[in-house]
């Protein structure tokens, strides 16, 4: 009797372990994975249960949503083509990776002569791009006591690179109010844009500033660039000068032009209109003494 009443729960275990024979289940180590561009990166796909031969096994790149082969029918294919490999049992080796293969890829296993022919697993790549040489823009001059702005951006790094500003080689605060040697300074610093805004320059803030940005792939700097602080506005004294010299020499030059048109104007007109009268020789001039004058030609009465 004890043997009948096991039997229906051998037989209940013994169909959950065929099954379980015959379903093709995958895994992976991870679901989301990272690579540093130009490094290599393997993403898994393992068979943990299958029964049939030689399964069919495929590899799809999906990319906004759009999928393309990237393994099919036992070759590397797409994009991928020369720069990835199909490691047993099923996992995907890529090598010299770019930004571009940032995607999901999709593993799928279809085992015809499986109870569960088919299964398929996610995974999520992402390629980290390291930062290049930022572009820093620093003034070169300004006032005690004026506002100014320094510029810090670059936009090939992957995930978008966060910035730190650096004077004279010694990394500035975020909040210089968290620094004793900085405390007075009035800078804010955003991190995310890269701006370094001063809300009134004080002659402690000239120095040499370079700009550093950074992500999971690593880093890169500008050059060092001068600001130097003045007492007085030289430069906008210098660029008034230079504006005056400019109007005057303008203003003379006009004057010049005139003067010239004009002068050319009044010798030509008093040269045609205002002739010195010339003695006629037809006529006889007499002496006051003679008391009448003669005319050559009579009179028309």
């Amino acid at each position: 009797m004890a043997f009948w009443r096991q039997t229906p729960f051998l037989v209940l275990l013994s169909c959950l372990c065929n099954s379980t024979a015959f379903a093709v289940i995958l895994r992976t180590t991870e679901k989301s994975v990272w690579a540093n561009e130009f490094d290599s990166i393997e993403l898994t796909c393992l068979i943990e249960s299958i029964s049939t031969n030689n399964p069919r096994i495929e590899w799809k790149k999906i990319k906004n949503g759009v999928p393309s082969y990237v393994y099919f029918q036992n070759k590397i294919s797409g994009d991928l083509e020369h720069r990835a490999l199909l490691r047993e049992p099923a996992n995907l080796l890529i090598l010299n990776t770019s930004r571009s293969d940032t995607a999901q890829y999709r593993c799928e296993v279809a085992a015809i002569d499986d109870q569960k022919p088919f299964d398929e697993i996610l995974i999520s790549l992402a390629v980290r791009v390291k930062p290049v040489m930022p572009r820093c823009s620093v003034p070169e001059a300004v006032t005690v006591g004026s506002s100014t702005e320094l510029h810090c951006i670059e936009n090939e790094g992957f995930p978008q690179s966060l910035y730190q500003w650096f004077k004279n080689n010694e990394e500035l605060p975020e909040d210089p109010k968290t620094s004793s040697k900085f405390y007075n300074s009035t800078y804010t610093m955003n991190t995310e844009t890269g701006s370094l805004k001063f809300r009134s320059v004080k002659k402690e803030d000239a120095g040499e500033y370079y700009c550093q940005a950074r992500n999971e792939a690593g880093w890169s700097k500008c050059s060092p660039q001068p600001m130097e602080v003045y007492d007085v506005d030289i430069v906008g004294i210098f660029l008034k000068v230079l504006g005056g010299v400019a109007a005057f020499c303008f203003v003379i030059v006009g004057i010049c032009q005139i003067q010239k048109s004009g002068l050319c104007s009044c010798k030509d007109h008093r040269e045609t209109n205002y002739k010195v009268p010339q003695h006629d020789n037809r006529m006889d001039y007499t002496s006051p003494d003679e008391g009448h004058f003669r005319h050559k030609s009579s009179f028309v009465i």
